[in-house]
């Protein structure tokens, strides 16, 4: 590690720093800005969650949105049994682990080594059994999941800042962080981490890998859980409410390199961040037409470095 910042992230930076002044020189361009970022931090929460099982499994999840979906009615169920918000929260992450680590146990565990096909087959089975479980339980109708942090808005000088907005901007980053720390903290982060980047070294050095592979599942099922509950108050609770967030943590990991935590979160935040600008200040950018223009800019980042912007080059020899 030389400690050097990657070349690829100058336009990034060059970005970053016309939005930081268009910002202050804009108190419009600033509120477009949070919440681009808020629902950056939401994207970026689901990518984190692509890539930790990517990483840890070499797979791609599929049903990663539908896994949060379904965490996210039992939380619904939760406040209807009259719990509060953040104690059903606490309880919803606690399931979604569960959820997570038995998924990769019951079902991925026994076809890991099956052709990639397979795998996929699985995880497509996995998408549309939760999603019709989840229709016979609660229904295709919306249901609404009360906004945990109020109406309350903040003026920052001219800048109108909702509580709502700021408190979903700082849940969602703190379960970024709080997952950083304990890959760099702790003894069980360091045991997964060396499982991703050397599996059959950490076994012969007796490193349990399915069990670090199962509770890897479990994290990555708990971040789209924390997705799916910031989610859900800004818009409606049903079924395919995961639908075009996966799509765009989809672009937002590819964007920033696969093999790349870092990259997922820096790939979130930006596409939030230019979705949210696009629809304010390109006319023809409506909200049908996100989802496009996010993967015209992948595209194009793709064609010019097609590992993303932090992920590694793959070599291949002759």
């Amino acid at each position: 590690m030389t400690g050097r910042i990657p070349l690829s992230l100058a336009p990034v930076g060059i970005a970053g720093l016309f939005v930081l002044v268009g910002s202050l020189v804009s108190a419009n361009f600033a509120q477009e800005t949070i919440a681009g970022l808020t629902q950056g931090a939401i994207f970026a929460n689901l990518a984190l969650a692509l890539v930790l099982v990517e990483r840890s499994s070499g797979l791609l999840n599929i049903a990663q949105g539908e896994m949060a979906m379904a965490t996210t009615y039992f939380a619904f169920q939760f406040t209807q049994w009259g719990m509060g918000y953040w104690p059903a929260f606490l309880l919803t992450l606690a399931v979604a682990f569960v959820f997570g680590a038995a998924v990769q146990s019951v079902l991925i565990r026994p076809v890991q080594h099956r052709p990639p096909s397979t795998v996929v087959v699985v995880t497509i089975g996995l998408f549309i059994l939760i999603d019709g479980l989840v229709t016979w339980r609660w229904g295709a109708e919306i249901q609404f999941l009360r906004a945990p942090f109020g109406n309350a808005v903040y003026n920052v000088g001219s800048v109108a800042i909702a509580r709502q907005t700021l408190g979903t901007l700082l849940v969602s980053i703190a379960a970024v962080v709080a997952l950083w720390l304990f890959f760099r903290f702790t003894k069980l982060g360091f045991g997964m981490r060396a499982v991703s980047e050397r599996r059959d070294a950490a076994e012969l050095m007796g490193v349990p890998v399915n069990r670090m592979l199962a509770i890897g599942w479990g994290l990555a099922a708990v971040l789209g859980a924390v997705a799916g509950l910031m989610a859900a108050p800004t818009q409606f609770l049903q079924p395919t409410m995961m639908h075009s967030i996966l799509m765009y943590a989809l672009a937002a990991a590819v964007f920033g390199g696969f093999d790349s935590p870092s990259g997922a979160v820096i790939g979130g935040l930006t596409l939030g961040v230019f979705l949210n600008l696009a629809g304010a200040y390109v006319s023809f950018v409506t909200p049908e037409l996100r989802l496009p223009a996010a993967f015209v800019v992948l595209v194009a980042v793709l064609l010019v470095k097609p590992s993303g912007l932090l992920g590694s080059e793959k070599v291949q020899r002759a």
